[in-house]
């Protein structure tokens, strides 16, 4: 055993045996509380990443820990091969909370836009009546949808796809908030399906034209075409709605959630449908060994309670735009751009003198801000939704500390 852990050790751990798929931040944390993370040593830091919008109710939110070890000392696992007496609660839980008629439980975001892909097919063969192995799916160069194989097969991305091929076929790319594009692919009487995130997170916040999600999904509407959402990112209330898709009265045909649907302490995500797309799946068609067992059916009911109980997406969208102003208020040359929903922000940052995002991220650490570059010059900016308006204040006067720095 390790007596004494140190910053240092940590890393050297994680090098010499973990695989090198990732470029962390020199920052090793031990404890979290709100919008909060402290590392090994006890330097406390606020948390602008939030593990990827997944932790949007807070670290180790007191009533989601509650329910995971409450479930946690009477029931974890029993697979799908039994019924459980918590599933079917969450079931009616979530199915009203967002509106659908049925829930096909998973864990991972990626496990979410498979099974949605899978669904969106079988409708397509079933419903729509493509011939077989031939529907086709829309996808938006810049996407974000995981790393599975058929994921990274629909990527625009260089680094999530060379060397992995071949590549899964039946996907049609085409550019983001381009509405003449989509026109033009929904010719295709084969097209089966629109998959499409209401913010591109990944890509750097990209936000899409108001209007845009509307009118695509009118259009995916007069082709027979489904419009799927992934809202793994951008659902949970980090847009200041409950969802993107809200913000235009979009009701996506299939909605993916995952994320801080379990507030990040579980890994739970779910697709949403109706009666007419859920039901083409038919036993052994599709399924999870951990997907809808009892710990994340009661993790995830907690963790969309304290959404709704304490206003989170009211509180995302207030706070939101104090965030965007005072980044626009910023006299720096660094800053290229400013963009952003609710909490889910982002500055394009261009370099200076040899500086990036990456050494202002650096700094940002240095003065008690954690925060992660995306494609090599963004700065993406997602605390937990939890936070206050004294503390997000307080974090803004350490960004603009780095920031100048440069200057």
């Amino acid at each position: 055993m390790i007596e004494k852990m140190t910053s240092q050790l940590a890393m050297e751990l994680e090098d010499k045996h973990g695989a090198n798929n990732y470029h962390p931040l020199p920052v090793v944390l031990a404890k979290g509380q709100g919008a909060r993370v402290w590392n090994v040593e006890g330097k406390e830091y606020y948390d602008f990443l939030s593990a990827y919008s997944a932790v949007n109710q807070g670290h180790c939110h007191p009533k989601i820990i509650g329910a995971l070890t409450d479930q946690a000392k009477t029931l974890t696992l029993t697979s799908r091969a039994f019924f459980n007496d918590v599933l079917g609660v969450y079931e009616k839980f979530i199915t009203e909370y967002f509106g659908y008629d049925k829930i096909l439980p998973m864990n991972s975001g990626a496990e979410g836009d498979e099974t949605a892909l899978k669904l969106c097919r079988k409708w397509a063969y079933e419903k729509k009546g493509v011939p077989e192995n031939q529907a086709k799916i829309i996808v938006c160069d810049g996407n974000f949808h995981g790393r599975t194989i058929t994921v990274i097969s629909m990527s625009t991305d260089p680094d999530a796809r060379a060397g992995f091929g071949p590549y899964t076929p039946g996907f049609i790319t085409i550019p983001y908030n381009d509405l003449g594009a989509l026109e033009e692919a929904l010719k295709d009487p084969n097209v089966a399906g629109f998959l499409v995130e209401p913010i591109q997170g990944e890509a750097g916040v990209f936000v899409p034209d108001d209007g845009y999600l509307k009118k695509a999904y009118d259009l995916c509407k007069s082709k027979n075409v489904l419009f799927i959402a992934d809202e793994v990112q951008t659902g949970i209330a980090r847009t200041g709605k409950l969802l993107a898709c809200d913000h235009e009265g979009v009701r996506p045909d299939i909605l993916i959630l995952g994320k801080a649907l379990s507030g990040g302490v579980y890994p739970v995500s779910a697709v949403l449908a109706d009666d007419e797309i859920m039901l083409t799946i038919k036993p052994g068609e599709h399924g999870s060994t951990f997907g809808g067992n009892p710990l994340a059916a009661r993790v995830a009911i907690a963790a969309l309670e304290v959404v709704k109980d304490e206003k989170l997406a009211e509180r995302a969208e207030y706070l939101g735009k104090i965030f965007r102003d005072e980044m626009k208020k910023i006299n720096s040359e660094m800053i290229e751009l400013v963009r952003g929903k609710g909490l889910l922000n982002a500055i394009v940052i261009k370099p200076k003198s040899g500086k990036t995002a990456w050494d202002v991220c650096v700094e940002m650490a240095e003065n008690g801000v954690l925060a992660k570059p995306t494609h090599g010059h963004i700065i993406r900016f997602a605390p937990p939704l939890v936070i206050t308006e004294e503390e997000l204040r307080d974090a803004i006067e350490r960004i603009k500390k780095s920031i100048l720095s440069f200057e």
